[in-house]
This record gives structure tokens, sequence and C-alpha cells, in this order.
């Protein structure tokens, strides 16, 4: 009988790690080949310039010879680039808190407007308008002439409301013409040169003012030039001394020679005025029941004073502040809008408890809304921070050349240091690594924070 061997299959060997490694390296292969085109974008269009720009700052202006840091002592010993380092402070710490400030007063008032997708569309559309063209609009609009600075002619109109205006800003008197003959004062004013008594009549002569720019209802000054002065009286008239079309005789009222309305005039005894009156359409006064004495005539320095144009908007003094309200007119949207959205999501069941609980809309929005929303506050004023540390176009734009430097900072140093006239690149790549400096660790802290929100 023969037996028959019968051999045990072995059990399959166990998967290795190739097939499972594969798909993986495929995968990670396919997404680096995605990503590629990204990468070297980023390599070529930051990387590259920024490790550029940090050797250059070692080399001097011409870039053949290296210098250390000497770029770096140097930019800190420039008054210029100082005042552009002080400057940018003040942008950092006023532009986001005014802006974190109003985008949250107006996020939380925009919910109680019927319209509130039309108002916050409103107020985020210059956001749609380039910092190029705003520069433009709010140089216009900040220009010193009323006539065409907006803010200006504002501020005249409300001045000149209030105030009043000079009727004859131009005008000046004909000097040393006899007893009616006026002189300058030291304060403006115009005075008679020889004393007057009670009984006298005078005759004042202007010049200076164009015909066309005389009141409309003046009249001419030939009939009250004639007129006598009773015994306790002083009378006169102020006429501008010019006769349209030629002729006529200086110092002397001519029968086309017009009258000076509504000119302040003063009769004034021992340096103290004692009679105010005001020249009629004719330009005729009268000063009635003077005392027996000398005294002097005089037209008050507020006829002549020139008209008020407002303020000095691109001034030294005013310019940053001025460039601070343009940016703010355009990121006051982006910041209502973003914390909006945060107060959107607010939960609404605690805002309706404290009301419940007897908490006015004050202490609501003090206690709890802003609280709830410090997370979107803070990513708000970073995220800004970033932006005004940048800011270039509207103060290079805005700043009148004569100012440029009042209102610097840093990115338009680096600009005018490399490119605008100083071609002095070395320290223009200081400057570029000093704003790198800068912006880093607001971008490093703000990348943290919404990693953290995520999670």
């Amino acid at each position: 009988m023969t037996s028959t061997l019968v051999k045990k299959a072995s059990p399959p060997a166990a998967p290795g790690p190739a097939p499972v490694r594969r798909p993986r390296r495929r995968r990670a292969a396919v997404a680096l080949l995605f990503v590629l085109p990204a990468l070297l974008l980023l390599g070529a269009l930051v990387v590259y310039p920024v490790l550029f720009s940090v050797g250059r700052s070692f080399f001097d202006a011409s870039g053949t010879r290296f210098v250390g840091g000497d770029n770096y002592t140097e930019m800190f010993r420039d008054p210029a680039t100082l005042k552009a380092i002080r400057n940018t402070a003040i942008w950092v710490v006023v532009a986001p808190t005014l802006l974190t400030g109003l985008g949250l007063i107006l996020a939380v008032l925009v919910e109680k407007v019927r319209w509130a997708t039309a108002f916050k569309l409103l107020l985020f559309m210059p956001m749609a308008v380039s910092f190029l063209a705003a520069g433009i609009i709010f140089r216009l609009a900040y220009d010193h002439d009323p006539d065409k600075g907006v803010l200006n002619a504002a501020v005249t109109g409300v001045h000149d409301a209030f105030a009043g205006t000079s009727g004859y800003p131009g005008a000046r008197a004909r000097e040393g013409q006899g007893g009616g003959g006026l002189v300058r004062a030291a304060d403006g004013s115009y005075r008679t040169s020889v004393g007057v008594s009670p009984g006298d009549t005078v005759a004042l002569g202007l010049v200076g003012v164009a015909p066309d720019d005389l009141p409309s209802g003046a009249k001419t000054a030939y009939g009250a030039a004639g007129q006598d002065a009773a015994a306790d009286e002083v009378s006169g008239v102020v006429y501008l001394d010019f006769t349209p079309g030629g002729g006529g005789e200086q110092g002397r009222v001519d029968r086309r020679e017009s009258g000076l309305p509504e000119m302040t005039v003063e009769a004034v005894r021992d340096g103290r005025t004692v009679a105010t009156t005001t020249t009629g359409d004719d330009g005729s006064f009268r000063f009635e029941g003077l005392d027996e004495d000398s005294y002097t005539v005089k037209l008050p320095a507020s006829n002549f004073a020139p008209p008020y144009e407002g303020v000095s908007w691109l001034g030294p003094a005013l310019v940053t502040p001025a460039i601070i309200g343009a940016y703010l007119w355009i990121w006051t949207g982006f910041a209502m809008v973003l914390i909006g959205a945060g107060l959107s999501s607010l939960p609404r069941d605690a805002l309706e408890a404290a009301r419940m609980d007897g908490a006015n809309e004050w202490q609501i929005f003090r206690r709890i809304t802003v609280p709830l929303l410090a997370p979107v506050l803070t990513v708000v004023f970073i995220t800004l921070v970033i932006n005004v540390m940048k800011v270039f176009d509207l103060v290079y734009i805005i700043a009148p050349g004569p100012v440029q430097e009042d209102a610097t900072v840093l990115a338009t140093q680096m600009w005018l240091v490399s490119f605008g006239g100083g071609n002095n690149q070395g320290l223009g790549s200081a400057l570029g690594v000093l704003l790198l400096l800068l912006v880093v660790p607001a971008m490093v802290f703000n990348v943290r924070r919404f990693k953290r929100s995520q999670r």
C-alpha cells in the first residue's frame, strides 16, 4: 500500500509597506506638482527680494563696497528717517485704534437700521477706490483755496456767517494829501494826518478797489462831499479816488467817483474811540453830538483785513492727521463689515438674558458685546496695524512737496532714499529690512490668533 504525502499549504505572507507608501508618495508628488508654480512665484516675488534686500543693506550706495552695519547706524542718525519712524508710530497708534472703534460703533448701530445692507454697502464703497484715486480726491478736498477745496469752503462759509468779512481787503489810502489825507498806522488802520474839530468835513480817498468789486448799491460820492457839518458834528465821505476811464484829480471827489458803503469809521480823542459809525451808500458818514475838541478820524484795520481762507490742512502741523483722515474714509467700511460679521455670530440668548435682568443697552455693549467680540476686534486691529505700516500711496500723493518730509513714513522714506533723489539703495534696503522686522511680529501674532480661533 502506497502512502501519499499531503503537503499543507503555508499561510499567505503579510502585505509589505510598499503598497501603502506608494499611493501616499504619489499623492504627495501630485500635490507638490500643483503647489510648485505658487512656490516658484513666492520665491521669485517674496523670498528672493527679501534676501537680496538684506544682503544689499550691507553695501554702500554703489553696491560695490561692503560697509557692514553702517547703513543701519546712518539710518538712526538721519533726522528724516527719525521723523519717518515717529510718523509711522503715530499711524500705528492712531489709525487702527480709530478704525476699530468706528467699525465697532457703526457695526452695532447698523443692526438697528432698517436698511442695514444699503448702509453697509455705502460705507464699504470707498474700498473699491484705488489709493491713487483717493489721494487725488483728498488732495483737492484739502486744497487751501476755498474755491477748490471743499473743506475750506465749508470752514470759510461757517466763519463768515458768524464773524463776517472785510468789504475792502485790497484797499489802501493815498497818503499825505492835506487836511483830509490819511496815514497808515502800525496796526493796519488809517487815520487823518491832522486833527479835525466839530463843524469840519473831511474827504477820505482810497484806492486799490476794482470798480467791479464795489457793492451793488454804491452811489457816487460827489453830492455827499459838498454837505456841510453842524457845529457839533464831524462829517465826511469815504470814496474811491479813481475815475473810470481816466481823468479827475487825485485827492478830490470828482463827479463820477463812487462812495465806499458799509465802511466802519471811528472818531478818536486822546487815543480812545468816542464815536463809531458806518458809511452810507454814497460813502458819507456823520458823528453827531461831539464836544468841542480835536479828533482823529480813523478807518479801523478790520475794513482792510484779508479774507479768511480757512485751515491749512496740508501744512506741516496738520498734514499727517489729514492723511490719516483720508485713510479712515477708505478703511472704515472694512472694519465695520468684519466686526459686523463677528457681531452676527454672538449668542443672542446672552444678550436677551441681560435685557431681562434689567441691563440697559450701554451696559450690554460694555460688559457683554465688547468682551465677546474681543477676538474679532484683536484680529481687525492687528490687520490694520500691518496695513498702516506699509502705507505709501496716500502719503506720497496727498502731501505737497514742501511738507513731504513732515508727512513721510518708513515706506515713503525708503522709496525717497532709494529712487526719489537719494539714489542710495544700500540705505533704502536697510529701511526695508527695518520695515520688515516691524511687520513680521504683527503678522505672526495674527496667524497664531487665527489658528487658535479655528481650534
